[in-house]
């Protein structure tokens, strides 16, 4: 068999590790009823507003960035009712991510044989199955997990570098341009991961004036940001042709500083800071161990390598402390929000190949000492299965979500809401008191109401505020059915009927959702 086709094999086996990774690790699987994920749900009516004609943040508010919208709507694209296309998306970049990690796995296996490369694809998987079956995964979805790919390629661009690259050059502009444009599509999906490209930039950058190019480093850091430009320029295009300028400013920017920091607890000091954050990342080790374990394996092994210069022995670590900062500085802590942590967990797994290879593949008079398994093609594929095997038993054991797969389309409460909703033609539907439950995707409604679901945002402008808003559309009867989680509205039964309600739970918390329709 040529070099080719069995390099084609691998990615083919990395394909198939995707999707037996995810089909049980994601709720947006078939093997589900449903991703009842309220925030995947409201990326999905997001999505679905904007290929329905909708300016997004001012005809339909939520506040992450337009890629992770415009991705939801190709999957709307896909199938208007079900996850079938954000599977899809979850599968495509999952593959990204597995095919990048491979790559950074062969820095330290080597690729100079099969056998070598086999044994990167298998890590490859074990990095990514302990990655989605960790409780940061969450239910599937997340911003985070669509994030990932750009993280990866940035971590395999520094690695790279950092690697084979320095001290002998500088990184070249052509892969500074790169990771100028990955930092740029992450910050239009949550920019609050942009420490990590920060700590990317600032590394070269001082890898610039290690070699005494001061001149050349300043135009780095130049060529960076246009990179980090260009994923800006579709959507300066989109909302300056329909004078949205400022309500994308107001609402991205405006109301992820300034509005929505408002909930935060005030700052304790230095001190009081630094414990927070010893806290947080202490249970985020016991809570996602599952790809906190290689992390911090690949965090020493970082340090510690032979060999390395100063800056190589501290890349790894500064980038982990930047992204960690960027996203718990602030003191919010989400369990989903460490999920661009477990991209460090690659290193773990480099460095069991890497210990392997120099056991296995030792050296004698000048010749590599192979296997002989190395060249039987049986051999690795029923190894390749059975890693595989190894990986998917694991995500059965670890992952949340498995639970939630014992639940039928029939027994959960809002397929019968969609009946209910779908016995009125062309309906309209409102959201209060949590984010979207899931009826506008089950339903196939475009959201009519700027406020279609309730924010936890305390905006103190009239014209803006969410609750005044939707109190609004309820007192005055402007919508078909209201979906009510917990708090009903003052003036409910002025226009609206019960017509139904369930009480529904997960990870300890209980809820009581009601159902009205306007009365006629």
């Amino acid at each position: 068999m040529t070099t080719k086709k069995r390099d084609t094999l691998i990615y083919i086996y990395l394909g198939i590790s995707v999707l037996c990774c995810l089909v049980l690790a994601t709720r947006s699987s078939f093997l589900y009823p449903l991703n009842n994920w309220d925030d995947a749900n409201s990326y999905f009516s997001m999505g679905k507003a904007l290929f329905n004609g909708k300016m997004l943040y001012r005809d339909v508010f939520d506040q992450k960035g337009m890629y992770l919208y415009f991705l939801y709507g190709l999957s709307y694209l896909v199938s208007h009712t079900t996850f079938t296309g954000v599977f899809i998306l979850e599968a495509v970049l999952g593959f990204v991510d597995i095919a990048f990690f491979y790559r950074i796995i062969t820095m330290f296996t080597g690729s100079n044989t099969h056998m070598r490369k086999m044994l990167a694809g298998i890590l490859a998987t074990f990095t990514f199955a302990a990655i989605v079956c960790s409780r940061s995964f969450w239910w599937g979805g997340a911003a985070e997990e669509i994030c990932l790919p750009f993280y990866v390629i940035g971590l395999y661009l520094t690695l790279d570098y950092f690697k084979n690259g320095y001290p002998n050059g500088v990184m070249p502009f052509k892969t500074v341009l790169l990771g100028g444009i990955m930092a740029g599509f992450i910050a239009n999906i949550k920019f609050t991961g942009l420490g990590f490209f920060f700590a990317w930039m600032m590394m070269v950058f001082f890898s610039y004036l290690a070699h005494k190019e001061v001149a050349l480093g300043i135009k780095a850091c130049f060529v960076f940001l246009f990179g980090m430009f260009l994923p800006f320029v579709p959507w300066i295009i989109y909302f300056g042709i329909q004078g949205g300028l400022y309500e994308w400013y107001w609402g991205y920017v405006y109301v992820n500083v300034f509005v929505y920091t408002k909930v935060e607890s005030e700052n304790p000091g230095l001190l009081g800071k630094l414990k927070d954050l010893a806290k947080i990342l202490y249970w985020l080790i016991r809570d996602d161990w599952q790809y906190f374990a290689p992390v911090i394996v690949g965090m020493f092994g970082s340090v510690l390598g032979l060999k390395k210069k100063l800056l190589a022995r501290l890349n790894v670590p500064v980038l982990f402390a930047f992204m960690f900062l960027g996203f718990f500085g602030g003191g919010r802590e989400l369990p989903y929000y460490s999920l661009p942590l477990s991209v460090f967990a690659v290193l773990g797994f480099s460095y069991l190949g890497y210990v392997i290879t120099t056991l296995a593949f030792s050296e004698e008079n000048g010749q590599e000492i192979r296997d002989k398994a190395g060249n039987n093609s049986v051999f690795e594929g029923i190894a390749a299965a059975v890693c595989l095997a190894l990986s998917t038993v694991f995500i059965f054991l670890n992952s949340m979500n498995i639970p939630f797969m014992k639940v039928t389309r029939d027994s959960y409460f809002m397929y019968r809401f969609r009946d209910e909703v779908l016995e009125t033609e062309n309906s309209t539907l409102l959201n209060v008191g949590c984010l979207d439950a899931g009826l506008y995707t089950l339903c196939d409604i475009v959201p009519s109401c700027r406020w279609f679901q309730t924010q936890t945002l305390n905006i103190d402008e009239p014209e803006n505020s969410p609750y005044l808003e939707q109190e609004r559309y309820v007192r005055e009867g402007l919508i078909d059915y209201v979906l009510v989680r917990d708090h009903l509205p003052d003036s409910i039964n002025d226009h609206y009927d019960l017509i139904d309600k369930e009480i529904y739970g997960w990870d300890g918390n209980e809820f009581t959702y009601y159902l009205y329709r306007k009365a006629h």
